[in-house]
């Protein structure tokens, strides 16, 4: 009897029929991973991923101009982010996938559907062992992500937006002269304050005139940093009102009526700039709070087709490998 008509009628002989039996790969093994075809298929995934990314990200660079007039606009830049990470994702897992599928060991007297299954098992392994290393080297990226999130909406929900310009302005008012760039220029309406009047109510001289300049150089700061305590209850109390009006009479020369209404006019062009600095930093916290939100949901979305083509293109390579 020969040895192939051995083989057919050995009743232990489970191999399906109209399935070609190659004895040189097909091997018993005890485990049913094959981790050597799942790293290969997480390699190729990682590699394929990274030079994506470094395309993408030179293709970004390139359609972003300084000039406000030139260049794609910040949503178009979304939205083809977005795209481009999703292909990324899609690629490199069908990719990864693929290889693991057609490069996995044959599996010896396996049912079909057994195939079937491991082969989708090892997609999905490659696919996750694809995203653990890159979310190792992208660590710190994913962290500044979604910590600046997480800030963007306790600064929306806390009201820090408030705080933070109060604090800028009082910082700038502690100073002999407050700085050009603090969140509402605070130097420039209490310099204001100062100015000389062209008509004078009265005539009586101006502080410098009097020799009282040594007397009135603090009073800058020294307003600034009311205007700034004030801003911060929301209202310019009596006292405080009429103390500055005394200072602004006393360094220009008008008269202590028209000082105080020059002091009431004033803080409330400051509180006006407050606001709408206060409502532009929430509007910013709120639009970082909604990209840091729209990014992660996207990013679970590309993650999840990612999986899926995975085992896919591992189900695929590995019919390919078993004809």
């Amino acid at each position: 009897m020969s040895a192939f008509t051995s083989h057919a009628a050995d009743p232990r002989n489970t191999e399906q029929p109209g399935r070609a039996h190659y004895s040189g790969d097909a091997v018993a093994s005890p485990s049913a991973v094959s981790w050597g075809a799942i790293l290969a298929g997480a390699a190729g995934a990682a590699a394929l991923a990274l030079i994506l990314l470094i395309l993408g990200m030179g293709l970004g660079l390139s359609s972003v101009s300084p000039w406000s007039s030139q260049g794609a606009s910040a949503t178009t830049i979304g939205v083809a982010t977005i795209l481009w990470l999703t292909f990324t994702q899609l690629a490199a897992s069908g990719m990864g996938g693929y290889l693991a599928g057609r490069l996995r060991t044959k599996w010896a007297a396996v049912p079909m559907d057994e195939v079937y299954f491991r082969d989708t098992a090892h997609g999905f392994l490659a696919w996750a062992v694809a995203t653990l290393v890159t979310a190792a080297l992208l660590t710190s990226a994913i962290t500044s992500n979604v910590s600046g999130g997480g800030q963007a909406g306790a600064s929306v929900a806390g009201g820090a937006a408030a705080a933070g310009a109060a604090a800028t302005a009082a910082s700038a008012a502690t100073n002999d002269s407050a700085s050009p760039g603090d969140g509402i220029g605070m130097g420039y309406f209490v310099d204001s304050l100062f100015r000389q009047d062209m008509t004078p109510s009265t005539g009586s001289a101006p502080a410098q005139a009097m020799g009282g300049e040594a007397s009135v150089s603090g009073s800058t700061p020294e307003v600034a940093r009311i205007f700034a305590n004030d801003l911060r209850t929301g209202s310019l109390p009596p006292d405080d009102m009429r103390y500055v009006a005394h200072l602004v009479a006393q360094r220009t020369g008008i008269a202590q009526a028209d000082a105080e209404k020059r002091v009431t006019d004033v803080f409330g062009k400051v509180q006006a700039k407050f606001k709408a600095a206060e409502a532009s930093a929430r509007e910013a916290a709120d639009k970082a709070r909604k990209a840091s939100a729209y990014s992660a949901l996207w990013l679970f979305v590309s993650l999840l087709g990612g999986a899926f083509v995975a085992s896919l293109g591992a189900t695929y390579g590995g019919r390919r490998r078993d004809l």
